[in-house]
């Protein structure tokens, strides 16, 4: 049975690991909805194939920014990871000869905001909401 102290430790890390499953989550989730608008075949490794370069731009994006320190704060984490992520995939792709064309980028920045952004942004209002109920 685990201990107050256990409880307690696991508590504090559950933004943490909620972060780093919600921001690998949805880019496999934007690679998979990119996949299909273009008629590519739905196979997990044809995702993680268009997925890594965000998945990679994630991974720098957290190290660069500390996102661990406040990794639900859609200010500044938030915006970090959103356009960190955006920025190496492009670099990425455009290093290993995958298109970069302005209409892709304009849609990934837009879906990544999103999806990057919008979880954070819902988690921080009912972190809030929850706050004034409870009358702090």
């Amino acid at each position: 049975m685990p201990s107050t102290a256990d409880s307690a430790r696991l508590a504090t890390r559950a933004p943490l690991f909620i972060a780093i499953f919600a921001d690998v989550v949805l880019v496999l989730v934007f690679a998979a909805i990119g996949r299909d608008a273009h008629q590519r075949s739905d196979t997990f490794l044809g995702v993680l194939a268009t997925a890594w370069p965000f998945l990679s731009g994630v991974a720098a994006s957290w190290l660069v920014s500390r996102a661990w320190r406040r990794p639900l704060a859609p200010w500044p984490t938030g915006v970090l990871v959103w356009l960190g992520t955006l920025a190496v995939a492009m670099l990425l792709r455009a290093v290993t000869g995958q298109s970069v064309v302005i209409p892709f980028v304009i849609v990934a920045t837009i879906s990544l905001g999103l999806l990057l952004l919008g979880y954070r942004l819902l988690a921080s209002a009912v972190v809030r909401l929850r706050s004034r109920r409870s009358g702090n």
